[in-house]
């Protein structure tokens, strides 16, 4: 007898839903227990995959109740690939309306933060732009030039000190955190994503080159944000970080 594998895969990950029809246990009966401890196993080897991707957000709310409340959000958002080293993109937004957690704010930035540390991880590698090339190029032709970003780039704006957060609970003698927002820019120079926090503008300038701007349309999207936008700064995360993998010239001035 066949099984219904829509049935199957929602049965599976949900323990109130009975054993599916059809399964059986290898001797001509019902799989009943069997599959009861087949589902554990699945349901708990999720959520260990979890722990091992945000350990910030377990060490946030205790081993206890983050084992429960991704036994919730797992019930609601089962794996969608086979990498489970990246499953959990739909946590954040989970967290963002999952009451019981709800006056912890910050806790979906953290989660996002930590999602792109994996994504920083586990993204393409590309050959780092040779910093000699970008030096000479004159200064007066740079506004006109595009960059080519690293697939291992990623950005986070947040309103609240996300990487503080993310350092105090992960990093022994980090300082407490305080009051203000950060963005963060994440790199992946070698082998292991680096976290580099921006000033203002940053992002927003990194974001502009991402969708195409050119270098002087970029630096004018972050000065309108910032007046005290620091280029060179966020040049120097970029280059240092192996995340500018090419500089096509535009039109001459």
């Amino acid at each position: 007898m066949s099984v219904d594998q829509t049935a199957f895969r929602a049965a599976l990950l949900d323990p109130e839903r009975p054993t599916p029809h059809g399964l059986g246990d290898g001797r001509g009966g019902p799989a009943g227990r069997r599959f009861d401890v087949y589902r554990n196993n699945v349901a708990s080897s999720l959520i260990d995959a979890l722990e091992l991707g945000f350990p910030a957000l377990r060490e946030l709310i205790g081993p206890n109740n983050f084992r429960a409340v991704m036994g919730v959000f797992l019930r609601q958002h089962p794996p969608r690939a086979p990498m489970i080293a990246l499953y959990g993109a739909d946590l954040p937004k989970f967290l963002e309306s999952f009451a019981p957690l709800a006056h912890l704010g910050y806790l979906p930035d953290v989660a996002r933060l930590e999602q792109a540390l994996r994504e920083c991880y586990h993204a393409k590698d590309a050959k780092a732009l040779d910093p000699a090339k970008l030096q000479a190029i004159p200064p007066e032709h740079l506004p006109t030039c595009r960059a080519e970003l690293a697939p291992a780039l990623r950005i986070l704006r947040s309103s609240w000190p996300v990487h503080a957060i993310w350092a105090y609970n992960m990093e022994p003698g980090a300082p407490k955190p305080g009051a203000a927002a950060q963005d963060v820019i994440l790199t992946r120079p070698e082998f292991d994503p680096i976290m580099s926090v921006c000033g203002p503008g940053g992002a927003a300038f990194v974001l502009a080159l991402a969708e195409g701007a050119t270098v002087g349309a970029a630096h004018e999207t972050a000065t309108s944000e910032a007046q005290d936008f620091d280029l060179a700064a966020v040049l120097g995360i970029l280059i240092g970080g192996g995340a500018l993998t090419r500089i096509i010239p535009g039109d001459r001035p």
